[in-house]
C-alpha cells in the first residue's frame, strides 16, 4: 500500500514539472514577443511566479 501511494506521489509530481516546463516555454516565447509586462505574463502561466520569470528573462538576456 505504501509504495502505491509513493507511485502516486511520484507521478503527480513528474506531472507538475512536465506543467511547469511547458509554462517556462510559453513564458521564454511570450518574453522574446515583447508585447507583454512580466505581471501579465505572470498572470496567463500559473506555475510560474514573478520572481521566476525575472530569473527568466534576466537568463534570457545573459544569452543574447
Amino acid at each position: 500500500m505504501m509504495s502505491l501511494f509513493d507511485e502516486e506521489q511520484i507521478m503527480k509530481m513528474y506531472a507538475n514539472d512536465i506543467e511547469k516546463e511547458t509554462d517556462r516555454k510559453t513564458a521564454e516565447r511570450m518574453i522574446k514577443k515583447g508585447k507583454m509586462t512580466l505581471e501579465e505574463i505572470a498572470d496567463c502561466v500559473s506555475l510560474l511566479s514573478l520572481e521566476e520569470l525575472k530569473e527568466l528573462e534576466a537568463e534570457m538576456t545573459e544569452l543574447v
